[in-house]
């Protein structure tokens, strides 16, 4: 209660001070303009600060005539929409004075009076983020948030479905600027059961500012989709694709704004079906002499019945207050059949006996979430105050049975034991936070803010021996484990343009109180540290089209519930999975140097130092006299990275664009694991994802996309090279409807290959997915932006629209 009453305590004094400064006089400056076309008083003409914020919007009058009034000094871009699409991005424009746009002229290249938008890159950088334009992509069509990001530049998820971006893993992935606490096939399955209908982008922040949770070597997030337009708007689509299995989603958004409401609501619902291939080669040696080897082959096959659901309501109470609320529901409910058959070779590589397992899984995965907002608009500035509550609570069970028949080559004998699964998880996640950004008039920003956040997970995992036919209670297998966590945290961020030059520095303080209990051992393992977290950007521009930026911070990754859980979960009769109650967070120096040239073409070279990096791992152990394979997570010494990422678009000829990016890095592992020491192992590799868009007239667009992924090899894991080809089409329609075809790992080359290499262990392992499918899409987008409201001319304050999800 002390820490909180200290969090408030400072956080009082930052919002007095800003209602002081926010008294203060600023020389007032106009921008306006002339829109030369048929139909300009429906377009909407937005204002954005050159951070990308945005300020105003107007509406312009019968004539195309629009003005903004009291503005201060500074870089400015004009964004202007019909019927919410971006239809004009001017340039950026530098105001000392009250200044007029030359006419603007968005006639020449219309349609029967519906004007041919621009539309935003797959790919693009702002405000220092790559980000993905999901919307956009027709190789995206009628896949789940996981196999989007499968397919992001500069993405790669290895065989225990671990994310990494870039070659950093223990990333921060986000829903909507919120953590989702899990990690590994946990948030895989979740990711799984969110369709890409429901995603606007998704945005890839290497290296985040003090003003963001200092979780992650990186953030990975994930921005669904929220109407803006005026009026009663809304889409509905549905999709159908088959790979080796049929999948199925279908999604129903709408949105009403009128002056003083935003009201919006989503629904999604996906059929899915899709299988998981591993197969195994698992050599174990005692003084590089072979012992034994178990030769695997597991197939799982997922059904996926997902819903996903969101409604809220933004409130414009008056000009400088915004109260929203929003509700959120996804319910993946999934069936897994799993088929593993193993071959067990003994010191002479002959077969000494075989088991088949068959593993049959009912889960069930719920997310409720809730959040209630406000936001304060101090001054003309840009200025303002924002406050959030969430509430979060995950649910998960599953019942579970695994069959497993042995048999004895040399006797010809065997067995049958069968186990039974009850397991049931919970979590509860309550956050508060308040940010303030404060804009002054000689180019002065200040950003502070307060988070406290309390999380509790219970995990009740129960497990009987039913081969008698009759339920037996297997202690060795049943665990409780409860985990309770508190962050608080405060931040500061100064930033301060000159001429050239912008200079941001901040500092984050956050305190952490961890708890994990053990109850079927009564083992409890306690954790408090209080930590700095400082960050720093400096950006330059050499000329007025390039530009050069350095920044820094400093990042914890913390052990999840589930990595910390001591509990050994059997997969097989040969592998087994547990946490590691001992893990030490990992801590993350960031560098970045990124050169940027016309706001299009981009390098960034990268360095990163992490102390205890966290690190999934595979090891032989010896349990009641049998050798078996754990799957486990250990801190490594340390672990260095060097990278080097370019973005280069590419106008090849006027109906074919090329996106391009490339990523080549380095990465550096020193640490001790199952008696193998390793000592700064790693390798040179790189990938390279070109994105191609082809417009073909009447409607009619294409898109091809290439990857290519080389070897890369993270400390005890060496992964081999992999790529993929995805083409698809689209056709629009008069009446704002979109047909869309993909075919997504044309080749079906996207598959992992790997080896893990110990002293007295090798496996060698393949992974096949279902990413070969095509998949054929209609959406049809409804409403108006007018929506029979009177228009105002000039200055409409009622269209003034909130900032972020």
């Amino acid at each position: 209660m002390t820490r909180i009453f200290l969090l408030l305590l400072v956080w009082m004094l930052m919002v007095c001070t800003s209602r002081f400064s926010a008294q203060q006089t600023t020389q007032s400056l106009s921008l306006s303009g002339n829109i030369k076309s048929g139909n300009a008083e429906q377009m909407e003409i937005n204002l954005f600060d050159a951070d990308q914020k945005l300020i105003k919007t107007e509406i312009a009058d019968s004539n195309g005539k629009f003005n903004f009034n009291e503005l201060k000094e500074g870089t400015y871009q004009v964004k202007i929409n019909k019927n919410g699409s971006e239809v004009y991005h001017s340039e950026n424009i530098s105001l000392t004075e009250n200044k007029t746009l030359t006419a603007i002229d968005l006639s020449v290249k219309s349609i029967e009076g519906v004007t041919i938008t621009k539309t935003k890159p797959l790919i693009e950088r702002q405000d220092g983020k790559m980000i993905m334009n999901v919307e956009n992509s027709i190789a995206s069509t009628g896949n789940s948030a996981f196999e989007v990001l499968e397919k992001a530049p500069g993405v790669n998820i290895d065989n225990n479905d671990n994310i990494s971006l870039r070659g950093k893993g223990n990333l921060l992935i986000q829903i909507d600027g919120k953590n989702t606490p899990m990690t590994g096939s946990d948030l895989a399955n979740y990711l799984k059961g969110i369709p890409s209908s429901t995603i606007e982008k998704i945005e890839f922040i290497t290296n985040p500012s003090s003003k963001y949770d200092a979780s992650g070597s990186a953030i990975i997030n994930i921005k669904l989709k929220k109407e803006q337009r005026k009026g009663t708007n809304g889409s509905i689509s549905t999709s159908l694709g088959t790979g080796k299995y049929v999948k199925n989603n279908n999604s129903f958004s709408i949105n009403h704004r009128n002056k003083k409401i935003n009201i919006f609501g989503n629904y999604s619902f996906a059929y899915r079906e899709a299988y998981n291939g591993l197969v195994l080669d698992r050599n174990f040696y005692e003084n590089n002499t072979f012992k034994k080897a178990y030769v695997q082959d597991n197939y799982l096959k997922f059904k996926f019945n997902s819903h996903v659901a969101k409604a809220g309501m933004d409130y414009y109470l008056n000009d400088k207050n915004v109260l929203g609320f929003s509700v959120g529901l996804v319910s993946n409910k999934f069936n897994i059949n799993g088929d593993n058959s193993n071959v067990t070779l003994g010191s002479s590589h002959l077969p000494e006996s075989s088991f088949t397992t068959v593993n049959r899984s009912n889960d069930r995965w719920t997310n409720l979430s809730f959040n209630l907002n406000h936001k304060y608009t101090i001054d003309s500035l840009g200025s303002d105050i924002s406050t959030d509550f969430d509430y979060i609570n995950y649910a998960n069970s599953s019942l579970q049975s695994f069959d497993t028949r042995t048999h004895q080559i040399a006797s010809g004998t065997g067995n049958l034991d069968i186990i039974k699964g009850d397991m049931d998880g919970k979590l509860n996640i309550y956050s508060l936070k308040s940010d303030l950004t404060k804009n002054f008039s000689n180019d002065w920003k200040l950003e502070s803010g307060v988070k406290t956040s309390f999380v509790k997970t219970d995990n009740d995992l129960k497990f009987f021996n039913a081969t008698s036919g009759t339920l037996i209670p297997d202690l060795n297998k049943t665990n409780h484990f409860i985990y309770e966590e508190n962050i608080n945290a405060v931040y500061g961020n100064v930033s301060k343009k000159w001429e050239k030059l912008k200079a941001t520095a901040g500092l984050r303080l956050e305190n952490t109180n961890v708890k994990g209990t053990q109850i079927t051992t009564n083992q409890i393992n306690k954790r408090n540290y209080t930590q700095l977290f400082p960050s720093a950007v400096f950006a330059y521009d050499l000329t007025d089209k390039s530009n050069l930026e350095i920044n820094f911070s400093r990042r914890i990754t913390r052990p999840s519930y589930n990595q910390l859980n001591p509990f050994k979960f059997y997969l097989d009769p040969t592998t087994l999975r547990a946490g590691n109650p001992d893990l030490n967070p990992q801590i993350t120096m960031n560098y970045e140097l990124t050169y940027s040239l016309s706001n299009r073409y981009f390098a960034t070279l990268s360095y990163s130092k992490t102390s205890d990096n966290i690190t999934d791992i595979l090891k032989p152990v010896t349990e009641n006299g049998q050798i078996v394979t754990v799957q486990t997570i250990e801190n490594l010494s340390s672990a260095s990275y060097y990278g080097l990422n370019l973005i280069a678009p590419v106008k090849v000829i006027k109906w074919w664009d090329m996106s391009n990016s490339a990523n080549f890095y380095y990465g550096s592992y020193t640490g001790n694991v199952s008696g193998t020491q390793i000592n700064n192992q790693g390798n040179f590799t790189f990938s390279i994802n070109s994105i191609n868009s082809f417009k073909l007239g009447n409607g009619f667009t294409a898109e091809l996309t290439g990857n290519y992924k080389a070897r890369e090899v993270y400390a005890y894991l060496n992964a081999s090279a992999n790529w993929y080809l995805n083409i698809g089409a689209q056709k629009k329609f008069k009446n704002n409807s979109v047909l869309k075809l993909s075919f997504t790992d044309v080749f079906f080359t996207s598959n992992l290959k790997g080896q893990t290499v110990y002293n007295d262990y090798i496996e060698n392992f393949a992974v096949k997915r279902d990413t070969r499918v095509a998949t054929l899409s209609y959406t049809y987008n409804f409403g108006s932006s007018k929506n029979g409201q009177p228009r105002k001319t000039g200055g409409a304050e009622d269209l003034k629209q909130r900032v972020g999800s």
